[in-house]
């Protein structure tokens, strides 16, 4: 297998710098994108502390000039991008019901920081949006030039299992991560006689620092919300990082040459499971 420039936006959270890790011990190049500059340098100081080659870049997914900055020092230290994976995504307090279901006494509800579905706080719902779907787009405008005209280039998206079941209470989440999986499948065609094959991850419920408060006491025992997830999953626990990384090796791969325009479910059932 010809070792690969790979590109990894939201790199510094738990989920991507485990599949940028994984990806540098098979040997390829890592870019390791974040806003947060120090969150991405110590990700790649610890790849390249273990042999592997990487490079912590600043970049803000929704800034193209910003995006094109990232690429130039890309470029210029380790090459032209061979696989990009669009990893920074997220939800927003303001863009999230209070309740799973609205009930008529919500609208006598005063206690702080309450919101039913007419509370919903339009910018958040577009900052929403704008982090998951243009987040995606963006890079891919910027970074995909690269992949022109070469062999066994690809892009990996990350959808959710929210794309095929809305949950309760995220309903910008659920929209944009539906819009990224529509995108993906969109793109796959747009790029078929180019040579670039474009997939998804749709992770379930992975315990991350933006989640966590949501899914977990802080003794560690599971919320209500928690527990509902875990009685939604057969295999009946959250996802590890590492859950992704066969996934990941594998549509990134050459052994998924054929595979394009699909969205894989990594979540333990939780989208095969009616509840009954």
């Amino acid at each position: 297998m010809a070792y690969k420039t790979t590109v990894l936006t939201g790199a510094g959270g738990v989920l991507c710098s485990t599949l940028a890790k994984a990806l540098a011990k098979e040997g390829h190049k890592i870019a390791v994108l974040d806003l947060n500059k120090k969150a991405a340098e110590k990700v790649a100081d610890e790849i390249n502390k273990k042999g592997g080659i990487a490079l912590g870049v600043e970049a803000n997914v929704l800034q193209k000039e910003s995006l094109e900055k990232a690429k130039k020092e890309v470029n210029e230290k380790l090459g032209t991008c061979d696989i990009l994976i669009n990893g920074a995504g997220g939800n927003h307090p303001l863009a999230t019901t209070s309740n799973p279901f609205f009930e008529m006494q919500d609208l006598k509800e005063a206690s702080e920081g309450f919101k039913t579905f007419f509370d919903l706080d339009a910018d958040g719902i577009q900052f929403t949006f704008n982090l998951n779907f243009l987040g995606t787009l963006l890079p891919t405008q910027v970074f995909a030039k690269d992949m022109i005209g070469k062999d066994g280039c690809s892009i990996l998206n990350i959808s959710s299992m929210n794309a095929f079941t809305p949950l309760t209470k995220i309903p910008a989440y659920s929209g944009a991560k539906a819009a990224v999986s529509n995108f993906t499948q969109w793109l796959a065609v747009h790029f078929s006689k180019a040579g670039i094959r474009v997939n998804a991850l749709a992770p379930g419920f992975f315990l991350t620092e933006q989640n966590r408060t949501l899914l977990t006491e802080t003794d560690g025992s599971l919320t209500e919300r928690g527990n509902t997830i875990i009685g939604q999953t057969p295999m009946g626990r959250f996802g590890e990082p590492e859950d992704l990384i066969s996934t990941t090796l594998w549509l990134c791969g050459d052994g998924a040459a054929f595979v394009t325009g699909v969205v894989i479910p990594v979540d333990g059932g939780f989208s095969a499971f009616s509840g009954v």
